[in-house]
Formats: C-alpha cells, sequence, structure tokens
C-alpha cells in the first residue's frame, strides 16, 4: 500500500502538474494507490479559503472527482491504532526537540499502522517518523 501526501494530490490537480509525478502514478497499480482522511481535510481546506471564483471552482470539482471517484474506499480514517503511532511520534520529535505538525504525525501515523510506504515530497517532514518515503518528484522511467 502507498500512501499519497496532500502534496501529491494537489500537485495532480494543477493545470500542469510534473511529469515525473504523472508518470510514476501511471506505473502503479491502482489497488496500491489511497490517501488518508487527514490529506482529504487538507485539501478541502486548502480550497474552502481561496476567494470565490473559477479557480475555487475547478479545483473543489478536482479535488470531488479525486476522492469520490479515483480513491473512491481507498482513503484511510485515522483510527484508533494510528492513535497509538500518533502518540509516540509527537512524543520521540518532542524527546528529539523536534518539532513535527499535528497533519504531517497523523499521516505518518496512519502509514504506520497500515504498514503503508508514503509518497511525498516533503521528505523531511517525514524522515524521522519511521515511514518509508517515496518522492514521486524523483521518478526517473526505465
Amino acid at each position: 500500500m502507498i500512501i499519497l501526501d496532500t502534496n501529491v494530490l494537489s500537485e495532480l490537480v494543477k493545470r500542469e502538474p510534473a511529469e515525473s509525478v504523472v508518470r510514476w502514478l501511471d506505473s502503479m497499480p491502482a489497488r496500491e494507490i489511497c490517501t488518508t482522511s487527514i490529506t482529504a481535510a487538507e485539501l478541502w481546506f486548502g480550497v474552502r479559503r481561496l476567494p470565490s471564483g473559477r479557480r475555487k471552482v475547478l479545483l473543489a470539482a478536482g479535488i470531488d472527482d479525486m476522492l469520490y471517484r479515483d480513491l473512491q474506499g481507498r482513503i484511510e480514517p485515522f483510527d484508533t491504532v494510528a492513535a497509538g503511532h500518533y502518540a509516540d511520534i509527537v512524543c520521540d520529535a518532542m524527546r528529539s526537540g523536534r518539532t513535527v505538525s499535528a497533519a504531517d504525525a497523523e499521516i505518518a501515523a496512519i502509514c504506520i499502522a497500515r504498514r503503508a510506504e508514503l509518497a511525498t515530497r516533503n521528505v523531511k517532514d517525514f524522515a524521522d517518523t519511521g515511514v518509508e518515503i517515496i518522492n514521486p518528484w524523483d521518478f526517473q522511467a526505465d
């Protein structure tokens, strides 16, 4: 299982997404790809804070298609198992003098709970969480 972080899904709704990200996603079996309820919340927040207009309408439609059509049934929730991993991630960060955002810790916790890899461009933000990271922006087709 590969969980797509917010920045990957945000890239895919751009008018001209990075070619490496599109090629990487096309090379993956669709059944292996999912995202999290946290990412869904971040995407909706990003759209809803935009001023009214064409861009907001188009982005909302793109996110709607992604979440309710492309990823239907493949949005992993933050549950009690993930909650335990979240506590470990945040406590470890605090002990090490690092900070981790609540959303990043929740996404990492879901990945750990599901034994999933995380596709993200924010490699540094997840570096010490124990999650295996894939950076689709680095993808090069064989």
